[in-house]
This record gives C-alpha cells, sequence and structure tokens, in this order.
C-alpha cells in the first residue's frame, strides 16, 4: 500500500529539517511527503527546496498565506496534493523514529484510523535534538535519566503487545495519526470553520466516529519525538469548543467547509492562496 507523509509547519525551520532528515531514515520510505506550511517565511521554503533535492522520495511544498492559525485549511490543501491510498499525519516539530512509517503501515486496518504516541523532549535538549538521537538507543537511555524524556515508556517496543480498539476523544492528536485517504474523503477532510489553536483533530475523529470507524493505538509503535514549544495562542478555543460541541451533537460525518467547498480537492497545485 503506498503512503504518504503530511507535514504541518509554521516558521521552525529547524525542526521541520530534522523532521525530513528523520523520514530519509525510515526503514520504510513514505512514497510521498508534503509539507503543509500554513504560511512561513522564506527560510522553510530553502529547508523544503534543499531536502528535496536530496530526498529519495516525492517531497512538495504546499503553502498558504499567513493569515493567522489555519492548520485544517492547510492540511487539507496537503490531502488534496497526495494521491497515496494511506494518509500520515505529522507535525512538523515532531521527529519521527526510524520505523514510523513502517509501523503505520503494519497497523493501518480497514474500518480504523491510527493514533500514534509522542516521546516529550524537554526544552534543553529540544534545540539539539536531531534525526540520529531519534535512533540511539543510548543516548534516548541518557536523556530519561537527565529527565528531558517524559512519556518514555512509549520507547520500550515490548514484544507481543497488541494494539487497542476504542472510540474514546481524549488523547487525540494530528501531530501523529494515519488514515485511509478514502475516510478522509468520505468526511470531507478537516472542517475549515476551525482558525486558531485547538480542536480541529477532535472534531475531524468525532465525524470518522459517526462514519463508522474505531481508533487503533498501540504504546510501543510509530513514536515520534515532539520538540518543546511555547503554548500556542488559546484565544480561540471558546470558539473551537462550540465548533466541536455542534459536531457532537450533529448526526452528520461530513462538513460542509471542507476538503471540497474548500478547494482542495479542485486545486492540488500547492500554490499560495
Amino acid at each position: 500500500m503506498d503512503a504518504a507523509v503530511i507535514v504541518t509547519t509554521y516558521n521552525r525551520p529547524r525542526a521541520l529539517a530534522e523532521v525530513l532528515r528523520a523520514l530519509v531514515r525510515q526503514t520504510r520510505l513514505p512514497d510521498q511527503v508534503a509539507v503543509a506550511d500554513d504560511g512561513s517565511g522564506p527560510e522553510t521554503a530553502a529547508v523544503v527546496g534543499q531536502a528535496a533535492a536530496a530526498a529519495p522520495f516525492a517531497l512538495r511544498h504546499v503553502r498558504q498565506q499567513d493569515r493567522g492559525f489555519r492548520a485544517a485549511r492547510i492540511r487539507n490543501r496537503a490531502i488534496a496534493a497526495c494521491p497515496q491510498a494511506y494518509i500520515i499525519l505529522l507535525d512538523g516539530d515532531c521527529i519521527p523514529g526510524c520505523h514510523f512509517v513502517e509501523d503505520h503501515l503494519r497497523l493501518a486496518c480497514p474500518g480504523y484510523f491510527f493514533q500514534g504516541k509522542r516521546v516529550l523532549v524537554g526544552p534543553r535538549l529540544s534545540p539539539r535534538f536531531t534525526a540520529e538521537d531519534a535512533g540511539r538507543p543510548w543516548k534516548l537511555a541518557f536523556e530519561v535519566l537527565r529527565g528531558q524524556l517524559g512519556n518514555w515508556h512509549h520507547l520500550l517496543r515490548v514484544p507481543l503487545v497488541k494494539p487497542v480498539r476504542t472510540r474514546r476523544l481524549g488523547g487525540v492528536r494530528s501531530c501523529n495519526m494515519g488514515i485511509f485517504r478514502r475516510d478522509l474523503v468520505a468526511v470531507n477532510g478537516f472542517n475549515q470553520d476551525f482558525e486558531g489553536w485547538g480542536r480541529e483533530d477532535t472534531e475531524l475523529v468525532v465525524r470518522l466516529y459517526r462514519l463508522g470507524l474505531k481508533r487503533l493505538e498501540h504504546p510501543f509503535m510509530a513514536v515520534c519525538y515532539h520538540l518543546w514549544h511555547a503554548e500556542h495562542d488559546r484565544r480561540s478555543l471558546a470558539r473551537n469548543d462550540r465548533l466541536l460541541e455542534a459536531a457532537l451533537t450533529s448526526e452528520s460525518y461530513f462538513c460542509p467547509n471542507g476538503l471540497v467547498s474548500g478547494g482542495g480537492l479542485r486545486d492540488s497545485s500547492g500554490g499560495a492562496t
């Protein structure tokens, strides 16, 4: 099965460079990577251009103008640019472990989406944490002892542990999530009414559940390393909470302002809008 990784980013070129380097080091390479850029400056374009010149997979830069936090919209544009059967959502400050894509595809199952796990990289380590570090067990063990890795139990890769099937909403994070493209199209992707930080990923999952999907997760597979950053501006959270509540009370899994109405499926050029 072919797979695309969509990497959402905004003005963190150093972190993005390490994410792209980690994707080149995968045990199973993605068939395509799309950088979903929510209006970053020229440093990000330079990082993508440099990575694309040497990448062993197709690498696209899908960018929109900087008009505030519009992650839902840029993700839709990137989904439209990726025809692959399986879509892996990853944030540009989340460095994937070397088995990341392989694990996602191994756990991909019709009727489910997959929710991956994060190891939290502390503020002192984050500025110097690299793609190579993500594959160095001795380095990771040392940083655990120093207190610079949170949720480190996800690193254990304990054998014979089975994935968990659930329909809960807690712990939904689109920084590490795998979904069949046909399911994203069926619910019309992310709801672009969401602007500003928060809840657009949970609202998507509400609609995926209403479509009939369940959630699959595994404590020791498809792990990424989330670099520390200051909290996002949360002034839009109350409005986004109301949008989420509307989805919870609705009987529909299809959002009107998504892939289609937002122009995503009609415009896959990746140009700025």
